[in-house]
């Protein structure tokens, strides 16, 4: 059981990414997923979650900016990052519950917001 996030990299202020989490076993799809970031020197902070159904919740400083999918499936989830910030910079984690309800980080992709 595990997720493995991939999709980060360097990219301008202004630019887009797309990250992506694939749960491997475990069930997520029955469960909330969520991303989180944390950058140097700062706690870990949740950035969005997912809900089985699809209903989604985004932090207010990512709202209109960013956009947390799931695949049909229910087993990959997306994080679409616009208009990035150089405070947007963090490694990003997923996280997910699996079907016995153990929570699940993945881990981590870094994420660079420069000119």
């Amino acid at each position: 059981v595990q997720l493995q996030a991939s999709g980060g990299g360097l990219v301008q202020p202004g630019g887009s990414l797309r990250l992506s989490c694939a749960a491997s076993g475990g069930g997520f799809s029955d469960n909330d997923m969520a991303w989180y970031r944390q950058a140097p020197g700062k706690s870990r902070e949740w950035v969005a979650t997912i809900d089985r159904r699809r209903r989604t919740n985004i932090d207010d400083r990512a709202e209109g900016r960013f956009t947390i999918s799931r695949d049909s499936a229910g087993n990959t989830m997306y994080l679409q990052m616009n208009s990035l910030k150089p405070e947007d910079s963090a490694v990003y984690y997923c996280t997910g519950l699996s079907s016995d309800l153990r929570r699940y980080w993945g881990q981590g992709t870094q994420v660079t917001v420069s000119s």
